[in-house]
């Protein structure tokens, strides 16, 4: 799974998701994308599982990129403990995305199989995703 070799600051805020993404939101690499519809946070877990799938599905022909990556650490408390004490120890990894951004890019595929790769990844996804395609790519 993904996580960043080190930060600058170990426990992050929660925050709140606002706006529509400010880059990432065109294809760079690939004829095809996925892009995120609503604002939610992603888990390294969940973006691992999706391009798993994705991988499978392509059957390992063509490119995958994948566009984010998961750089807020979310803290969680053990189970049974009581309130206060301060703010738990990072458990797990995530990345804010906005609507608009390109999660992950297929080139090297025809279009129905870069369709149903992205079907089944953005199953694995909390938030509502859309496929776009390059101009001028297939039917």
């Amino acid at each position: 799974m993904m996580q960043p070799a080190r930060t600058k600051y170990r426990k992050a805020h929660k925050g709140r998701i606002h706006g529509l993404a400010k880059g990432g939101t065109t294809l760079n690499f690939g004829a095809f994308g996925l892009k995120a519809v609503e604002p939610m946070r992603v888990t390294a877990r969940q973006i691992e599982s999706a391009r798993r799938t994705i991988t499978r599905h392509l059957k390992r022909v063509g490119r995958v990129w994948i566009r984010i990556f998961p750089d807020v650490p979310v803290s969680k408390k053990p189970a049974e403990v009581r309130m206060g004490s301060g703010k738990g120890s990072p458990e797990f990894w995530m990345c804010r995305v906005k609507p608009g951004r390109i999660m992950f890019e297929i080139d090297g595929v025809p279009r129905a199989i870069a369709q149903e790769a992205f079907t089944l990844a953005a199953a694995k996804l909390p938030m509502k995703t859309r496929m776009v395609v390059r101009l001028g790519e297939g039917s």
